[in-house]
């Protein structure tokens, strides 16, 4: 980190802050000394993110795939905490479930939250990026680069999103704005923890090797996360073993595919297995929104 990119007295945003991984993150900025703005859907939650920052903070309530709204959220934050010189596309949801049977709106839902609304929380803190040469980190996932069976809208977004911010990584250079990517693995928020509701699943994650099963608390990854900010990376992984993934990258879709077809027509047969909606607490805000729209209701998981 040189002298130029430290974070003390500086602006960061970080766009589904309500709580895991993206509350979390919020209090590592602000651990740093920088002013705070948070992001998300859940006003009264995000204020209470907010009450736990020992540095300035604001609350902005939006949905991240609203273009008009993050036009308006934008010029809000840089008008009471100013530029900003850190800005976190976290906002993201997740499905599951057999592709041919998803309900086609919460499928879309996931594609328009995590990679359609990461690309608008770009445009539209671009302009304070570029003033204060920041950072753009986009939040993904090994999702983006070993396609789960059952998870094809999560999946197909964030490969998009991998893809959007390497594209933009590239545009942006030379005006000194730095672009990188989080690749997180299992990490221990209420999303993935709906993910073990459901037996077909729970039991997919349970064939993988056990390092790559493992489930890695929100603090750990937050922090890895954050050295990356420090750094401004191209590239964040957490856990930093990923790295080393990368080089394996070429052969995931053939593993996928050999352990799909040993395991999916057995787990199927033995579990029930229905679309599980959107995961998560941040997914049922979703899903109340996504019915008052007339989506087709799912029930809870686990049942």
């Amino acid at each position: 980190m040189t002298d130029s990119w430290k974070l003390d007295g500086r602006v960061a945003v970080v766009t589904g802050a309500a709580r895991g991984l993206g509350a979390d993150l919020a209090r590592q900025l602000s651990d740093r000394g920088m002013r705070v703005a948070l992001l998300g859907r859940e006003a009264s939650t995000l204020e209470s993110v907010a009450e736990t920052l020992r540095t300035p903070a604001h609350v902005v309530e939006v949905d991240v795939t609203d273009d008009a709204a993050m036009g308006f959220a934008a010029e809000n934050v840089q008008r009471r905490l100013g530029a900003p010189s850190v800005v976190i596309a976290n906002a993201g949801v997740a499905e599951g479930g057999p592709f041919e049977t998803s309900d086609p709106q919460t499928w879309r839902r996931v594609v328009d939250v995590n990679l359609v609304g990461s690309a608008i929380t770009a445009r539209s803190l671009l302009p304070g990026l570029r003033a204060t040469r920041g950072y753009f980190l986009q939040v993904a996932s090994t999702a983006a680069f070993g396609s789960a069976p059952m998870m094809s809208a999560y999946c197909a977004s964030k490969a998009g999103a991998e893809a959007f911010a390497r594209s933009l990584r590239a545009e942006v250079a030379h005006v000194g704005v730095g672009v990188g990517v989080a690749y997180l693995h299992w990490t221990d928020t209420d999303m993935i923890r709906d993910v073990d509701h459901h037996a077909v699943l729970r039991e997919l994650r349970g064939h993988m090797p056990a390092p790559a099963r493992r489930v890695y608390p929100v603090a750990q990854v937050s922090a890895w996360i954050a050295r990356g900010i420090d750094r401004r990376s191209a590239a964040v992984y957490a856990p930093p073993w990923l790295r080393l993934a990368q080089l394996g990258r070429p052969f995931f879709p053939l593993v996928v595919d050999l352990l799909s077809r040993r395991e999916l027509p057995r787990l199927m047969t033995e579990h029930r297995f229905e679309q599980t909606g959107l995961l998560g607490a941040g997914g049922r805000v979703e899903e109340a929104s996504l019915a008052g729209r007339g989506a087709v209701a799912h029930p809870p998981p686990g049942t």
